[in-house]
């Protein structure tokens, strides 16, 4: 994560012309380490959002609703008290430090005026925010309260002298001169450069040193102190001048990799830049990015967690099912078992241990145990009950055998869904369902209330002829796209014997070419388990033929004059690899 001294700049020169000689209207606290100031300024309205939080600290404007607890926390209750309606007077970074500085002035209930300082220290797991009384120059109180015995440094405790955290001996970027910089860098000359930029000045981050870096080879065409001097210069007045080029990085998965002021050159060809109007929205697109996939790989991590488990489960049962048909199978030999003995009863005596038997199917001899407590007559019955009983058992298990194996399918289908899923309500649906099912405990608030039938929002395409195409994103949406939106004369798509969604066509009643078809079943494909292989085979058919047995699992359907076209998985606005159809 980049933000350092310079992002820091460029976020207190965005924040400070938005909300100096502005007044603070609301405070809210959604978290124990996040802060959101709603502040009125010239007819406009800033949400200023704060977060001391060690994955996500920053501070930066945003939009939206505030989230907040029904009881306010006591850190929330003394801003309210001691800034609620307070007038911001500056905003200020300290240094070149991610240390931000807001002063305000307000009238307390006795008619005084108070000044107060709200200092918010980005940095990382040791990030906090204070606020200072200005004229005694101790802390009313922190977001984090820490002691003595966890900081030897310095305590952030109501009460206490207010002490900045340590500069470690860096020096401020903004207080370099050119031979001061090239002290640093000339120091140890076996020293990593970006190693010496991070340690020796304030406001570097690797992240930061490792552009330089990247600059100041590329426009030398060598590595100096003097090139690193003049790429930090470069950078630092982009800031100034309000003349930066803020963007965030996305990998190929859509996941925000990086940010900052300014551009990041070096990731030229690795990432995706997409750059945003403010560095306030690339701090907005950055962080909420990652706490949104941070949700989604937990939510998603629980579901797959329980999911894997009963498919494990499963799995055993459906081998130990296998094991028992093969034993019931084998039951053949016990009906011949009490058929010879039973031809052979005058030539067998009591209490023997086996029998020898002519075997008058093929003509050899025959060697049957028998159990010498009884007579030979009832070992021929004990057979023939041998027989029966592992000839219903061969009924059953099969029938035991073809459930497992629906509701391993079932479960594969939960666990595609849940890799697909790209927001925390894909997740939720795919929730409620497991626990529809009994594989999941409701949530409290759902408990004790009657499943509502919920609005379905599938994927949505439009092929390249214009005919609407959707997908669902669940089973309970499978259910619904098939038997309840689709009309008779619709198409209906799903890979081949491979967990994924069901895709309708919705055809307007005319006739589809092949090349709707290839299109459409490439959709399919890419919403399957086999969206990462090629030459995926999918099954087609009007929806007419397509039915849903009785008590059947979310998703399971059976279907007749069924069509199969091989297709690599792309999504419309792709070209579609045409394989082979059957």
């Amino acid at each position: 994560m980049a933000f350092d001294g310079i992002v820091t700049a460029a976020a207190v020169s965005e924040i400070s012309k938005a909300v100096t000689g502005g007044r603070i209207d609301r405070v809210y606290q959604p978290s124990s380490e996040e802060i959101i100031l709603l502040i009125r300024n010239n007819g406009e309205k800033h949400r200023l959002y704060i977060s001391a939080a060690a994955n996500h600290a920053c501070i930066y404007l945003t939009e939206g609703k505030d989230t907040n607890p029904m009881n306010p926390p006591s850190f929330c209750m003394l801003l309210r008290k001691h800034l609620q309606s307070a007038r911001i007077r500056e905003v200020k970074q300290v240094d070149s430090e991610r240390i931000v500085e807001i002063y305000t002035d307000a009238v307390n209930e006795l008619g005084f005026s108070v000044n107060h300082r709200l200092v918010i220290e980005i940095m990382g797991r040791h990030s906090n925010v204070s606020l200072v009384d200005m004229r005694t120059g101790k802390i009313i109180d922190s977001i984090k309260r820490l002691s003595g015995d966890v900081n030897r440094y310095r305590q952030t405790l109501p009460g206490v002298e207010y002490v900045a955290p340590p500069s470690h001996g860096k020096v401020p970027y903004c207080d370099l001169s050119r031979s001061s910089f090239r002290k640093i860098i000339d120091e140890d000359k076996h020293r990593d450069p970006e190693k010496a930029l991070v340690s020796g000045i304030q406001g570097i981050s690797p992240v930061a040193a490792a552009e330089l870096v990247f600059r100041a080879e590329r426009s030398s065409g060598s590595l100096s102190a003097d090139s690193l001097y003049d790429a930090l210069m470069e950078m630092v007045d982009q800031v100034s001048s309000g003349s930066a080029s803020p963007a965030v990085y996305f990998s190929s998965d859509g996941t925000p990799v990086d940010f900052h002021a300014v551009d990041l050159t070096m990731y030229d060809g690795l990432y995706e830049r997409r750059p945003t109007e403010s560095i306030s929205r690339a701090c907005r697109e950055y962080f909420e990015g990652r706490m949104t996939s941070n949700r989604i790989h937990q939510k998603s991590s629980d579901i797959r967690r329980i999911v894997n488990a009963a498919l494990s489960k499963l799995q055993l049962k459906k081998q130990r099912l296998n094991e028992d048909l093969m034993r019931a199978e084998d039951s053949d030999k016990y009906r011949l078992y009490g058929e010879l003995l039973t031809a052979s009863l005058h030539t067998i005596g009591e209490g023997r241990q086996f029998a020898v038997v002519d075997n008058y199917y093929d003509g050899t001899t025959l060697t049957i145990p028998l159990d010498p407590r009884y007579s030979p007559a009832k070992n021929a019955q004990r057979y023939f009950k041998k027989y029966d009983k592992a000839r219903t058992a061969l009924v059953e298990k099969q029938k035991q055998l073809d459930e497992t194996g629906r509701e391993i399918e079932y479960l594969e289908s939960v666990l595609s869904f849940t890799e697909d899923a790209s927001t925390s309500e894909d997740l939720d649906e795919i929730r409620a369902e497991l626990a529809e099912n009994g594989y999941m405990k409701p949530k409290k608030d759902q408990k004790h209330r009657r499943r509502r039938k919920t609005k379905i929002h599938p994927y949505e395409y439009t092929l390249s002829s214009g005919l609407k195409v959707m997908a669902g994103r669940n089973n309970r949406e499978n259910d619904q796209l098939t038997f309840k939106q689709a009309s008779a004369g619709d198409i209906w798509m799903h890979t081949k014997d491979i967990p994924g969604s069901h895709v309708i066509i919705f055809t307007g009643g005319r006739r589809l070419t092949a090349d709707e078809i290839y299109e459409a079943a490439s959709i399919a494909a890419y919403h399957s388990k086999a969206s990462q292989s090629a030459n995926v085979p999918v099954d087609y058919v009007n929806a007419r033929y397509v039915k849903k047995p009785a008590g059947a699992r979310p998703g399971y359907v059976i279907f007749t004059h069924n069509r199969t076209v091989y297709v690599d998985p792309k999504l419309p606005g792709h070209d579609a690899t045409e394989s082979s159809a059957d």
